[in-house]
């Protein structure tokens, strides 16, 4: 199997998941850029579960607050309560202001170098790679958890989050579609089947670790 094949196997299983996920009609009543949403989402999932950014997202919607002057405009404490659900809400809302501010407007997305948004306290490479991909539609495959875990069992292969990203991008065409849809096909995957706790013997895919645990004998 390689990275290609593996792209291939999960979204011929899980179809397109179109991810990053955006309220298009909510942008276009208000009037905002739905990149900026992304950019706002990146920060605020950081250590948490996509379940709870979307509360603190559904929090900014129900004020009209979900767009770089919303959030700029807010008073930190009022920020900090409605981005609660989130986690680290405090950190996370002078944060927010932080890379609004750097990145305003949001057309900055499309030149803004990954060394620059590195350079900003409390944004690492995974945060960095979110925005340049789904906001920029720059070629940087993201690197999180679900897909150290995924590359370790399938492929045996372990790393730091540099060390893999140049593995996945050397492996693959450079084609930002195809980073987003595998980087979103890959944390399914690891939701659905791949778990900590793993369920090989549901499993479609038919890799090293799953031979290990079930010798082949998984129909």
């Amino acid at each position: 199997m390689t990275p290609l094949s593996l792209f291939e196997d999960l979204i011929s299983y899980y179809g397109p998941q179109n991810w990053w996920p955006v309220d298009v009609q909510y942008h276009r009543l208000h009037g905002t850029d739905p990149r900026e949403e992304i950019v706002i989402g990146a920060v605020l999932t950081q250590a948490t579960s996509w379940k709870n950014v979307e509360k603190a997202l559904a929090n900014l919607k129900a004020k009209g607050l979900l767009s770089f002057e919303g959030i700029m405009k807010t008073p930190l404490e009022e920020l900090e309560n409605l981005i609660k659900p989130s986690g680290y809400y405090k950190r996370k809302a002078r944060l927010l202001k932080e890379v609004i501010s750097f990145l305003k407007p949001v057309s900055k997305v499309e030149s803004v170098s990954r060394e620059e948004l590195l350079s900003i306290k409390g944004i690492g490479p995974e945060t960095a790679d979110v925005i340049l991909l789904y906001a920029g539609n720059r070629p940087e495959f993201v690197i999180d958890a679900y897909t150290k875990r995924i590359v370790k069992r399938v492929f045996n292969i372990e790393g730091d989050y540099e060390d893999l990203k140049e593995w996945f991008q050397r492996s693959l065409p450079e084609d930002v579609e195809i980073f987003k849809e595998f980087h979103a096909l890959l944390d399914e995957h690891a939701k659905t089947f791949c778990r900590k706790r793993p369920l090989c013997d549901k499993c479609f895919l038919k890799c090293p670790y799953r031979e290990v645990r079930y010798g082949g004998q998984v129909s």
